[in-house]
């Protein structure tokens, strides 16, 4: 999330706001409950607390053996009302209007202040007609705007849902979008937000929420699907705009369609976050672009873009700037150049693979540096009717033209030097494949091919998501009864559970602007015993289990949670998986650990086990996922120094697809492969714990219990007072086969919080502001043991580590493969044979 632009010019904006404790009056209870219900959460982290539950008459302070919660007289209910539901399949029904217009959309904000708060807005009943000639732009911003959303501080209280029927909207001012909001147009009749030729150069919608000093990486939660955009009523002479998303980790560019005039000057997609910089992304996906000079202008930390597809523009993807990008299922038809990553130093790595080119003049146009930067690995492409392949824009030379069936690289090849055009062998494993020997790829469900009368709404059913009832067993009675028969939606709000929420075979589940699950209660407690919030199946079951829009978190300091575990598998790739759903530990009003881990120590906040467990039986293919320990308050409370134990781990053996996901600031790791099989990773990106290092009152694995039933690392390499080698691990892959990397980002930027005096980093702004030990903030990024076989793992990217990957003697150091923001290896293949 972090990164060189919101420290050069944007951390001092916002260090008031996200580091200096707010007012009281700003700092808002959870709940909004009872006084009772909110001292559950008061306890001490270490162990239950002595105070009363809810329903417990015991006056003495202790606690009965297991709390009581807040009665939910509906939960009872619902579970005899669907516990002998008869049998029942779920058909599409091709419905005439998508089930978004139709069905009872009563999602909520529980900590709004506002009682009345409306979380999903039609445009239409705002005013916008749709009919290509009126002016629609005022009604889309009262609509986002709406309910004084841009005065109220706290981000995660005010989502918002603005749903865009079919139609074309004339667009005469850019409609700008807030953090928390997601435009949903219909995917049956995708609506057109058509420019009007007055707009001149602003975008049709400015993805930049800069309100209440933001910055593009602090742009997190928002997402567009299903939408049109067209810029073709503008001048060609103009240099148009039909989006701009200057964004971060947690937004959704889904479906969506650009159409610029052939031979113009617009531009489809831009990245403009002013001085904050082009934001920290993670992926945009099936995306398709028309026309124009360029289709996307590059200007990020980091991206996946997943199966877009470009005609007819001059240039397909311009790079400003990027650390890394990969580029999977990308089809380039009659464009000049595919990608265009040209001048010196723009990029630090791109990764193409899986894809084609049709009457393309050059398909990557690339700098060649002869050491780290600029690094290329091309795989699986298809050249037809096309000019070079891969062409050197400091020269002139071709370097690659054609097809490549298997994998070309320049860059650094590890073990071994750099490479200025290696052919190498990738063998693939046939179960992550599709039929046509790409690596297999699901667009996400949206579920419009069935009608109203095929979903369930929860809160229809007794369930209260208001963030104080307890909805466990309503919500497990719910998706027991409806398994294979029904859709079961979530409307926005936020469901507190006591105990696990099993995901039974034949589930479906997607949500509202990410509504939230959060664990909460005594069964979480014991970090010598996890347990797990949501269950996604059981040992070897098989079936479909799909999870869209979701967010899940804890709503205190929970040792012990788990908050999801995959144990399932499908009969069909795709049949278990999870799409833009993420994990959030803390940064948010609607949990303690937004005010009671203020630090420094962050042994006082052990607030989660474990975000993502996929277990030796899971087989889940997961897209656009970010599980992230807060380093800040979303919503203005105080600073964040809070430690959850685990990121990711991977322990599955049959088939695992993990396309754009990001972990950050987890104690141990942020990803753990561990005797897995046959693992897809395309696009990772990792920080490392901002209070961790030299300066923090702790090292790794304090303040957690090594615990080998989890393979939790040891740090035995380290010494015992070296702070900076005992810092979260960025990746550990220990043994397995079959196990494909393309695209690492693992950065980190601090040595330890301080409070001495104020609110900084390290006592000095932080290892990468005072540049200690030559601007190395932890030693090793990433670690190989006991042997993987067929491991190959192409554009590993670090930013301030020593050693890229620790492999036993062989050390990947980043003063030998210098580049980018620190460190690239193109190529690592030392485990590449079976």
């Amino acid at each position: 999330m972090r990164g060189l632009f919101p420290f050069a010019a944007f951390f001092g904006t916002i260090s008031a706001q996200f580091l200096e404790p707010a007012p009281t009056s700003a700092v808002k209870p959870i709940l909004n409950g009872t006084a009772e219900f909110d001292s559950l959460f008061n306890y001490a982290p270490k162990a239950p607390p002595a105070v009363p539950f809810p329903g417990n008459t015991n006056t003495t302070g202790k606690n009965s053996p297991v709390p009581i919660p807040n009665t939910n007289t509906t939960a009872n209910v619902a579970a005899n009302r669907f516990s002998a539901q008869a049998a029942c399949t779920l058909t599409p029904n091709n419905p005439t209007k998508f089930w978004r217009e139709t069905v009872n959309l009563n999602g909520a904000s529980p900590f709004n202040a506002d009682p009345t708060y409306q979380v999903y807005r039609n445009v239409r009943t705002y005013g916008a007609k749709g009919d290509g000639v009126t002016d629609d732009s005022g009604a889309f911003q009262f609509a986002i705007d709406a309910w004084s959303r841009s005065s109220n501080f706290q981000q995660t209280t005010a989502p918002a849902l603005i749903y865009v029927p079919a139609g074309t909207y004339k667009i005469s001012n850019s409609i700008k979008m807030l953090v928390g909001t997601m435009m949903i147009g219909d995917p049956l009749n995708k609506p057109v937000l058509k420019a009007d030729a007055n707009l001149g150069t602003r975008p049709i919608i400015d993805g930049f929420d800069s309100s209440r000093f933001l910055g593009s990486t602090t742009n997190f939660y928002i997402g567009i699907k299903n939408i049109k955009l067209d810029t073709t009523a503008i001048s060609v002479g103009t240099s148009a705009v039909a989006l701009n998303w200057p964004v971060s980790q947690a937004t959704q560019l889904y479906n969506v369609d650009f159409s610029m005039p052939n031979f113009s000057q617009h531009v489809g997609i831009t990245m403009d976050g002013g001085s904050s910089g082009g934001g920290s992304g993670t992926i945009l996906s099936d995306l398709s672009f028309t026309g124009g000079a360029i289709g996307i202008r590059l200007n990020n930390q980091q991206y996946m873009f997943k199966s877009l597809k470009f005609n007819g523009c001059n240039t397909a993807i311009a790079i400003s700037h990027v650390f890394f990008l990969t580029v999977q299922d990308a089809s380039f038809m009659n464009c000049g150049t595919g990608i265009d990553m040209s001048g010196n130093g723009v990029a630090g790595s791109v990764s193409l693979i899986d894809s084609s080119a049709n009457s393309v003049g050059i398909v990557v146009n690339a700098y060649k540096t002869g050491n780290g930067a600029g690094s290329l690995v091309v795989e699986n492409f298809v050249s037809t009717n096309s000019g070079a392949t891969v062409s050197q824009s400091n020269g002139g030379q071709t370097l690659v033209s054609g097809s490549v069936p298997n994998t070309w690289v320049m860059g650094n090849a590890n073990p071994g030097n750099y490479q200025g055009g290696t052919f190498y062998t990738t063998s693939r494993s046939s179960s992550l494949l599709a039929s046509n020997g790409k690596y297999f790829l699901m667009p996400q469900p949206q579920y419009q091919q069935y009608g109203n009368d095929q979903f369930v709404n929860v809160k229809d059913q007794g369930v209260k998501g208001d963030g104080a009832t307890d909805d466990t067993a309503a919500i497990n009675a719910i998706l027991l009864a409806n398994a294979g028969c029904k859709i079961i939606y979530f409307p926005q709000g936020t469901y507190l559970v006591y105990d696990t929420i099993y995901i039974p075979p034949g589930t479906r589940i997607v949500g509202d602007v990410w509504s939230t699950i959060s664990a909460v209660g005594s069964k979480f407690w014991d970090a010598n015993n996890p347990h797990v919030m949501v269950r996604v199946g059981n040992a070897g079951e098989v079936g479909v289990a799909q999870i869209t829009d979701m967010l899940f978190t804890t709503a205190d300091v929970l040792n012990g949670a788990i908050l999801v575990e995959v144990n399932m598998a499908g009969s069909s790739p795709g049949d278990v998986g999870l799409w833009n759903s993420h994990f959030r530990i803390g940064g948010a009003v609607d949990s303690k650990v937004d005010t009671n881990c203020a630090g420094p120590d962050a042994s006082d906040c052990k607030a989660a086990f474990l975000m993502l467990h996929i277990a030796p039986t899971g087989s889940p293919y997961i897209e656009n996922m970010w599980g992230w320990t807060a380093d800040h308050s979303l919503d203005g409370g105080p600073s964040q120094v809070i430690s959850t134990g685990r990121g990711a781990l991977i322990r599955s053996t049959k088939a695992t697809w993990m396309i754009g996901t990001a972990f950050e600031h987890n104690t141990l790791y942020q990803y753990n492969i561990v005797n897995a099989q046959n693992v897809l990773i395309s696009f990772q990106q990792t920080e490392t714990a901002y209070w961790q290092g030299p300066g923090a009152p702790i090292s790794a694995p304090t303040p957690w219990a090594v615990n080998s039933a989890y393979s939790d690392p040891n740090f035995a390499g380290c010494g015992a007072g070296d702070a900076q080698c005992r810092m979260g691990w960025a990746q550990r892959i220990s043994g397995g086969s079959n196990i494909y990397v393309y695209g690492s980002g693992f950065w980190v930027f601090f040595n330890g919080l301080t409070f001495a005096s104020g609110h900084g980093y390290g006592g000095s702004d932080g290892c990468e502001a005072s540049c200690c030990q030559s601007s190395i903030c932890q030693t090793s990024a990433a670690e190989i043991v006991s042997g993987p076989r067929s491991l190959y793992w192409y554009n590993v990217n670090t930013h301030l580590f020593t050693n890229l990957i620790v492999d036993g003697t062989n050390i990947a150091k980043q003063l030998n493969n210098p580049g980018s923001w620190g460190g690239v290896v193109a190529a690592f293949l030392a485990h590449s044979s079976a």
